[in-house]
């Protein structure tokens, strides 16, 4: 038998040890954050966890505890059954539950009694985040970022693309969070995931990332839609040397129309949208705005938008925040389009 107890902190640096993370939680909790990879086995699932709790509350723990018992054997079986028979005498699994107690505990006991040599997360998913959290601080200050920086339709999602397309280090907030980062950023049919799903993303893919090379960035703020950039990266993001990405607003007007082409389609949504404009720019101009976009006027109130709201917005807080942006190398794309941003990546790559 071959069970170990290892702390969170060393786990940090050991996930590619192991050949299988299992998360013995139940669905909802994995569903709210796992580590990276992991394989949801729950010893109780999200009914046969409330029925517990409900039981260990309402009679007594130690019922709860007997008719649990019984549960998570059946379950502990099934994935023995489902996920097991075929693994080789060598095979490595890690597993944690909430705090490392009874579900991973379990699962891992009758593993490791099989001749399996099973790893335990000493305090769980919940010392895991803890560590989680203290190494991107520590990650963060090892890395060199390069923000790409430039007003709203400027092509900055795009440049990022191809600059990953390359081969360059990337790191994109955006698309982590899934959400643009603005007033109408909201992906339809795209929940945005939870802080700690976010903040593990972001950390799964610091870690990955080698010192020596630059990781390009976009020129976030604190927040991306409903989730937080965690301080120490925004922090070495505003101390760090900017590329200033511009377009021509005939090109940014097109772009956005391409990129929100579901605001297009849905005037309704994007009017909805709009409304929340009004505390900034008053109950009138949204209302001409709405008016011009039921009337198809959507090019002009993307226009509108830019000029008059997002970009006096956008550079009041990029001269306010990111120390190196005056000091920025203006670069240009061709158009807009990705072959166009697929050169410019190439250029400044070759550039250094």
């Amino acid at each position: 038998m071959s069970l170990t107890l290892v702390a969170a902190s060393e786990v940090i640096t050991r996930l590619g040890d192991f050949d299988t993370l299992i998360d013995a939680r139940s669905e909802d909790e994995f569903a709210l954050d796992h580590l990276p990879h992991a394989l949801n086995w729950p010893t109780l699932n999200n009914a046969e966890r409330i029925q517990i709790g409900t039981l260990y509350k309402q009679v007594n723990p130690f019922e709860a505890r007997k008719r649990g018992a019984a549960i998570a054997a059946r379950n502990i079986a099934a994935h023995i059954e489902r996920e097991v028979i075929d693994k080789p005498k060598d095979w490595k699994p890690l597993a944690y539950c909430w705090r490392g107690g009874q579900r991973s505990g379990a699962l891992s006991l009758i593993l490791s009694q099989i001749g399996f040599r099973v790893t335990l997360i000493e305090g769980g998913y919940k010392a895991f985040r803890a560590a989680l959290l203290q190494d991107i601080d520590q990650i963060v200050p090892r890395l060199r970022f390069t923000v790409v920086c430039g007003p709203t339709g400027s092509g900055k999602t795009r440049l990022l693309q191809a600059l990953s397309t390359q081969g360059a280090q990337v790191l994109d907030l955006e698309a982590l969070a899934n959400h643009r980062s603005s007033v109408l950023g909201a992906i339809p049919g795209q929940a945005q995931p939870t802080q700690k799903r976010f903040d593990t993303l972001i950390w799964d893919a610091l870690r990955q990332f080698d010192p020596l090379k630059p990781v390009f960035v976009e020129s976030e703020s604190k927040k991306v839609g409903n989730v937080s950039v965690p301080a120490s990266l925004v922090e070495a993001m505003r101390q760090s040397p900017c590329l200033n990405l511009q377009l021509t607003d005939s090109e940014r007007v097109a772009l956005l129309m391409e990129d929100y082409d579901h605001l297009v389609r849905d005037v309704d949504f994007l009017c909805d949208r709009l409304s929340v404009l009004i505390p900034l720019r008053g109950r009138a101009v949204v209302a001409g705005w709405m008016a011009q976009a039921r009337s198809g006027q959507l090019a002009q109130v993307v226009q509108d938008l830019l000029t008059q709201h997002y970009d006096p917005a956008y550079l009041q807080s990029m001269q306010r925040n990111f120390v190196q942006f005056e000091d920025s190398t203006t670069i240009a794309p061709e158009d807009r389009s990705m072959r166009a941003m697929a050169d410019l990546s190439r250029q400044i790559l070759q550039s250094g």
